[in-house]
């Protein structure tokens, strides 16, 4: 590896025989080094190859003005939430994530704290997420010996919701949006019931699991009728109470939905309240 950019001593852009360019970053690695150099590998810590052109641009600016300590515990961070969730995450949290602890420990430094009014409904919805978050917080706090709120986990759950939908022109007040709307279908269901679901079972997972690609497929071309409404008029009969509830939430979101959306979200709220009904 070759030194193209040096941005400090713990950080470079570096290229290959196949002039493919990444970050690379490790303590010293730079030091008393010029561009052009060879790469010292013993000193390679942590390399960043980001496919998507715009995120690797906009994460080498972030080099410009974030302490390589932070850069490299929102690595560490991303790379804990890729195994812990086993989904592929979107290059881009690289850069929102770097930026956002950034910002996020500056205020803390200053003697502000933010809050996130959604925590609450983030720590339900999305559970594996926010424990993410959790343990990125015992990351900061070991690391930099810095102890962020609790809110944090959640923005950091956001973050890692968002990158999880691979489109980075989809904003983090988008996420916030649904898991409002989220909240308020688990509500509906829970009074439809009188009771709420079990949030640790498997159909609840499954329910969220849904809820969270319905939303990202409203406003897409529809994927077409039922070819036979047979199964959609035997779980309207079967399923009564549920079908009901699938009307509520229909009617809360102001949309008509396709008979293929009624027939699972129906089957759905079934199989998540079955456990909490007499």
């Amino acid at each position: 590896m070759i030194i193209g950019k040096i941005f400090n001593n713990n950080a470079i852009i570096a290229s290959d025989t196949g002039k493919s360019e990444f970050v690379v970053m490790g303590r010293g690695i730079a030091f008393k080094k010029k561009v052009g150099e060879p790469v010292d590998q013993s000193l390679v810590e942590k390399i960043f190859v980001l496919q998507q052109k715009e995120a690797s641009e906009k994460f080498k600016l972030l080099l410009e003005d974030v302490p390589p300590e932070y850069i490299s515990l929102c690595y560490d961070i991303i790379e804990y939430g890729k195994n812990m969730l086993d989904v592929p995450l979107s290059d881009y949290i690289y850069v929102t994530l770097t930026d956002h602890m950034n910002n996020a420990l500056k205020l803390l430094d200053e003697g502000i704290t933010t809050t996130n009014p959604l925590s609450w409904e983030i720590r339900r919805i999305y559970p594996k997420e926010f424990g993410i978050g959790r343990k990125a917080l015992e990351f900061i706090g070991e690391s930099l010996g810095k102890t962020l709120p609790e809110d944090e986990a959640a923005n950091v759950a956001m973050h890692l919701i968002n990158a999880q939908i691979d489109r980075p022109s989809r904003q983090t007040e988008n996420i916030s949006a649904q898991t409002g709307k989220i909240s308020d279908i688990l509500n509906i269901v829970k009074y439809t019931y009188g009771s709420a679901p079990d949030e640790s079972s498997l159909s609840y997972e499954r329910f969220i699991t849904h809820l969270r690609f319905f939303f990202q497929r409203i406003g897409q071309p529809a994927r077409g009728e039922l070819e036979d409404d047979f199964l959609l008029k035997q779980v309207k009969s079967k399923y009564k109470r549920a079908y009901g509830c699938m009307l509520k939430v229909e009617k809360y979101l102001q949309i008509e939905l396709p008979d293929e959306e009624k027939l699972y979200l129906t089957l759905h709220i079934h199989r998540v309240t079955r456990e909490a009904v007499p």
